[in-house]
């Protein structure tokens, strides 16, 4: 197996912390810089009750910049606008590999963990999976099609939809395309998830199909209005979507049944963000809206919100695009308090504790939670 590599040096890094972090790893290109200033200020950090977990500079050339955040499993991966990638411990900051992902000018779709271990992304055509503990690369593989949306697997297949307007289901093992289905009205394929009892994917005409995940036999239709866009969010038995016909859409998966559905203000552009009990969405020039997630009543709305951080029992923490850090209380339908979080320009959403993961543009990654 190939490991991904830096420039062969192997370094010491060191970084703030609120919990005494400090030591030697085996990452390597540059080193993790000492972090003298904080992302957030103290005062700040105190007037929004909160506390710096930890912090730390990623090891990113200086004419590079953090294009995207993501939380899987018990890791933060970060990656640059180079496709460089750096995988640090989500409870510490401590790093555990790092190195270039693909080619700097090729994008990368999607980046899925698979059985805690198993990390995959499509980077150009290309297939790319790694080994998410080790960085090793595991396997690539050239697609013969241009891919248009973020893949999906389950334990027998890679289900990957191309410009061609077809689903193709590949062999995980040789990547050899077993079957292909199409939606009848020939329509682009945008989104697409997976089970071993089905595959659902979703249209830029509205329609949701869910297809047998071993052949193109048809289980269940459903049609919205407009175009789907982001992608279909599954969180247990249920399917959460955003149309550009204006409605957040929720689904029963196994049957394909409208449970509700939500209108907004405008045309929905992104997937909505599903908590335990909120489904959070956010609507074009307008802000971010919470709806119930069991019946789909609304609950308040942010103006400017862009996305949630994190929830702490009924409180939801909110980022704006005007550089905002809101704190809503989900069982009352009402704000808080407001604090500044000016210099903030990336963050990833944390449903599975209370810790917020944040970033800014000079490739400062910051933990923080609740203050006890």
């Amino acid at each position: 197996m190939q490991k991904i590599r830096g420039s062969g040096v192997i370094f010491c890094f060191s970084m703030i912390v609120i919990i005494s972090l400090a030591g030697c790893g085996g990452v390597e290109k540059e080193p993790y810089r000492a972090v003298s200033q904080g992302l957030v200020s103290k005062e700040l950090l105190q007037a929004a009750n909160l506390e710096l977990l930890w912090q730390i500079e990623l090891p990113i050339k200086a004419r590079e910049n953090l294009a995207e955040l993501y939380l899987l499993a018990d890791q933060i991966y970060a990656l640059s606008d180079r496709n460089y990638l750096v995988a640090m411990d989500r409870h510490n900051g401590i790093p555990i590999f790092s190195g270039p992902f693909g080619e700097a000018d090729l994008p990368v779709l999607g980046l899925v963990l698979y059985d805690n271990d198993k990390l995959f992304a499509i980077v150009g055509n290309e297939f790319v999976e790694m080994n998410s503990q080790t960085g090793s690369v595991i396997d690539r593989h050239r697609i013969a099609f241009t891919v248009e949306t973020p893949a999906a697997r389950n334990d027998f297949y890679y289900y990957v939809a191309g410009n061609d307007r077809r689903l193709h289901a590949l062999r995980l093992t040789d990547k050899v395309q077993i079957f292909e289905a199409a939606p009848r009205n020939d329509s682009l394929i945008t989104s697409i998830v997976a089970d071993d009892d089905w595959v659902i994917f979703a249209t830029d005409m509205g329609n949701v199909v869910s297809i047998r995940p071993d052949g193109p036999t048809r289980l269940w239709r459903f049609d919205a209005d407009g175009p789907i866009t982001g992608q279909i969010v599954r969180n247990g038995n249920y399917l959460y979507l955003a149309s550009k016909d204006t409605n957040v859409y929720k689904l029963d998966a196994r049957t394909g049944k409208l449970v509700w559905k939500y209108q907004t203000a405008a045309q929905l552009d992104e997937s909505p963000q599903v908590s335990a009990n909120v489904v959070y969405q956010r609507v074009r020039d307008k802000g971010l809206t919470a709806i119930d997630k069991s019946d789909g009543h609304f609950l308040w709305h942010v103006r400017e919100g862009i996305g949630l951080l994190a929830e702490a029992g009924n409180k939801a923490y909110i980022v704006t695009s005007d550089g905002t850090l809101v704190v809503m209380d989900n069982q009352r339908g009402r704000q808080l308090y407001s604090v500044n979080f000016t210099g903030v320009s990336k963050f990833v959403t944390n449903f599975v504790d209370s810790k917020i993961y944040i970033a800014d543009r000079f490739s400062r990654v910051a933990c923080l939670r609740p203050a006890k």
